[in-house]
This record gives C-alpha cells, sequence and structure tokens, in this order.
C-alpha cells in the first residue's frame, strides 16, 4: 500500500479550488493529506476554510519583501518544512522565480482558468468572449519557469453562449475547475501521472495530448 500523498496547497484568495480538495479527501475520493495551506495574503478566505479542516497554515505576506527573491526563498521554507510529495498551486497569484520552481521538479501543478496555450495571464475569460470564441474552459500542467506555459496534463471544456458574460463564464470555469482539479491530483497521488526528463507520462505511457475530461 503506498503512503498517503502530502500536498501542499499555495492561495492567494477565497480558495474555492482549496476546498474542492478538502471536500474530495473528507469524502474518501482522493488518497492524499493536505498538510499545509499557505497564503501570500493574511486574512483570506481559503485559510479559514484550511483551519475549518483543521490543516495548518502559513502566512508569508509577499508585501513585506523588498524582492521577488527573498520573497520566493521565504515561500520555498514554508513549503519544505510540511515535506510535501506535490505542491499545488490553486488560485496563487505570484509570478515564481526559477530558482523557485526548480525545488520541485515534476511535483508542482497549477490550474489555469484557460486552454491553454490560449489566453495565459489574466482576464481569460474577457479575452474569449471578446475574441468571439465558442468554447474555453481550465486546464491543469506541471509548473515550470514559463508563466502559464508548463507541460500540459489535463483540461475540460465549456460552451460560450450567444449571451455570455464574463461573469457568468467565470462561474462556469469554476464549476469544472472543482472536479478538474481534484481527478488531476488523484492521479498523481496513485502515481498514474509523472513528469520526468520532459515527458509527461500517464499509467506508464508518454502523454501524446492532453488528457479531456
Amino acid at each position: 500500500m503506498n503512503q498517503t500523498c502530502r500536498v501542499v496547497v499555495l492561495i492567494s484568495g477565497s480558495g474555492t479550488n482549496l476546498q474542492a480538495l478538502i471536500d474530495a479527501q473528507q469524502a474518501g475520493n482522493l488518497p492524499i493529506e493536505i498538510v499545509g495551506v499557505i497564503s501570500n495574503r493574511p486574512n483570506v478566505a481559503g485559510l479559514e476554510r484550511a483551519a475549518k479542516a483543521n490543516i495548518a497554515t502559513k502566512t508569508v505576506d509577499h508585501t513585506e519583501f523588498s524582492s521577488r527573491e527573498k520573497f520566493d526563498h521565504c515561500i520555498a521554507e514554508a513549503i519544505q518544512s510540511f515535506n510535501p510529495d506535490l505542491v499545488v498551486l490553486a488560485g496563487y497569484m505570484r509570478i515564481m522565480t526559477a530558482e523557485l520552481v526548480q525545488q520541485f521538479p515534476g511535483k508542482m501543478l497549477n490550474i489555469h482558468p484557460s486552454l491553454l496555450p490560449k489566453y495565459p495571464g489574466l482576464h481569460t475569460h474577457r479575452k474569449a468572449i471578446e475574441n468571439g470564441e465558442s468554447e474555453h474552459g481550465s486546464t491543469v500542467h506541471f509548473v515550470t519557469e514559463e508563466l502559464d506555459g508548463g507541460p500540459i496534463i489535463a483540461q475540460m471544456h465549456v460552451n460560450i453562449a450567444k449571451n455570455e458574460t464574463e461573469q457568468s463564464l467565470i462561474e462556469k470555469v469554476k464549476t469544472i475547475e472543482h472536479q478538474l482539479y481534484p481527478q488531476v491530483v488523484k492521479w498523481f497521488a496513485e502515481q498514474r501521472l509523472q513528469w520526468k526528463s520532459g515527458v509527461i507520462y500517464f499509467d506508464n505511457e508518454a502523454l501524446a495530448q492532453p488528457i479531456r475530461l
């Protein structure tokens, strides 16, 4: 029997994807233990969600640091203090330095609200509507030094309605994210998903294209 996968979650705000992971863990659907939640902003709802689930929390306030490098050094120390098998970025709104990312090769996941490689960065829903896209969605990928540019693991799609607003599309994508992220984390925890030598392996076979859920 494999040991339970130790997971650290990084957040910046409300923590709805964190809650989806907590709910899946508590329901017995995820073979993980969320051992710590780290926020770069104090007093956010995500920290309350973690505390309610009796998960240890740390706050590393980015506004108290003179450089990104110094901040990321403290973030790395905070992550390492929990000795995680996997680091999950869940609405973590800081661009990471290469030095931080390189400490967790193949062990750091991010979820992004677009069908990457389309629309990296911010305001993805607005851009998709403005550009007349017929579909939008969410992507889970391994984290590399390139912003939203790591190897893509899986995606879920939603249709964009004719009368779609930015807010309604945000809600649509949030709903699928709460299904997509726990599923990918589960694959990792079950050792079905690995990234080594620049290649994603799923069930011991190289992944030729993103998994569509």
